[in-house]
Order: structure tokens, then sequence, then C-alpha cells
């Protein structure tokens, strides 16, 4: 038997246009709960468009900030919660840049069309401040996390903060596909970006997600949003 797990995303608001539509493709709104109906245009119409997203729908529609994490021993989730609520009480709200649906690796996800110095400095604080609330890594996470061959800078990030992708290793991104083979990918990528359309757009990132989860062989939920509680400047 697992314990829970919380994660850190930045998740857009339940009612944009944004969120309902990543909810779609996915097949799952991770506030709500409930399964969605998939679009019945390309690429969501295919045959195997329920395996395809499998994996992202079982995390729900995000980026991740600070990746999950079982709690330390002698931290609560309320504890936790508590702590999310200062850490957001003085930040500013900030543009997001426009995005734009990209291959990352094998799969197929929504990336900032130009670099956000605050979305890397939002991730990197996250990381680190949320960090006494992570449990250690079991053997096995450990194991996944370093996948095979991992580098030294690798083993090192994994081993003192839990996951490789930190500070100038994190790439914001938005999972919409599980692994796709190279000459289905285009595709995908164009007919996504036609679902999304106008959600694309700009908006802003005022607000950070606890997502839960709780067992492994559960989808993660959103927990609490937590608006930023700092004035931008006019």
């Amino acid at each position: 038997m697992t314990a829970p797990r919380l994660a850190v995303f930045f998740a857009p608001s339940p009612s944009s246009e944004l969120w309902r539509t990543g909810s779609a493709v996915l097949g799952r709104d991770a506030a709500s709960g409930a399964r969605v109906a998939f679009p019945d245009s390309p690429p969501c119409d295919a045959a195997d468009w329920e395996d395809v997203t499998a994996e992202p729908r079982r995390y729900g529609f995000h980026a991740t900030l600070a990746a999950p994490f079982e709690l330390a021993d002698g931290a609560s989730e309320a504890e936790t919660i508590d702590f999310a609520r200062a850490f957001v009480a003085d930040r500013v709200p900030f543009d997001l840049p426009d995005l734009a649906v990209a291959d990352l690796a094998d799969f197929v996800a929504l990336r900032p069309s130009a670099p956000s110095t605050a979305l890397e400095r939002l991730a990197a604080d996250c990381v680190v401040l949320f960090h006494p609330y992570r449990a250690p890594l079991s053997p096995e996470d450990r194991a996944r996390r370093l996948g095979p061959d991992p580098s030294a800078e690798r083993i090192a990030n994994v081993d003192r903060w839990g996951y490789p992708h930190v500070f100038e290793h994190h790439r914001f991104h938005m999972t919409l596909t599980g692994s796709l083979a190279d000459d289905r990918r285009a595709g995908v990528r164009a007919a996504l970006a036609e679902q999304f359309g106008d959600a694309l757009r700009g908006g802003v990132v005022d607000a950070i997600t606890l997502f839960r989860q709780e067992s492994r062989d559960a989808p993660f939920r959103v927990l609490a949003r937590l608006p930023f509680g700092g004035r931008r400047r006019t």
C-alpha cells in the first residue's frame, strides 16, 4: 500500500478555455474528477486516442513545478497547504507567453513560445521551498527517476531534490500525449494545434495548484488552487 502523493503544478483556471480544451484532449477534468468526452475531430477521434493519452490523463492537465512527492515524516497535508498559502501570499501574477503545440522527446506537449524567466524562477522556488515537505524517494522511485545510465548531475539532482528536471534542466510543458512514433507526431501536433486554437494565446500565471494522488494506481486530483496575493504594478 503506497502513501498519498502531493504535487505542485501550474494549472489554468478551471473556468478557462485552455483548461477545458486540455482536459477534453486528455479525457478527464482533474478539478472535478470527471471523465469528459474527447473532441470528435482529429486527432482525438482516433481509435487509439484513449491509449495515447492514458499516461497524461492520470496526472491531469498541468505543468510540473515541483514533482509528485510523499510527505516527509512529521509533515501533514494541512501543514503543506498552509505553507502553500504563505508561499503565494505575496507572489505577483505574471504573463504566460503564448503556448505552442510542440514535440518534447517522443511525446507532444504545450510549450511556451518564448523564454520566461518568471516561470523558471517560480519552478525553482517551488523545488527549493517545498523540499522540506518531501519524503526521501523509495529505492524504486529513485531508480525510475534516474533512468538508465544516468549522468552524475542527474544522480545528484535526484538524490538532492527528488527529481532530475530542476533549475536549468526544467522545461515548462503541459503533456498532451504519451510516446508516439516519429512518423505520427507531426500529424498529431498539427491537429492538436487546431484543437487548441485561440486558447494558446498568452494568459497569466496567477496561482499554483496542489494536486493529490491517493495511491499509485489512482489519478491525480486538484486539492487546492492557491491564487497569488500580490498585485501587479500598473
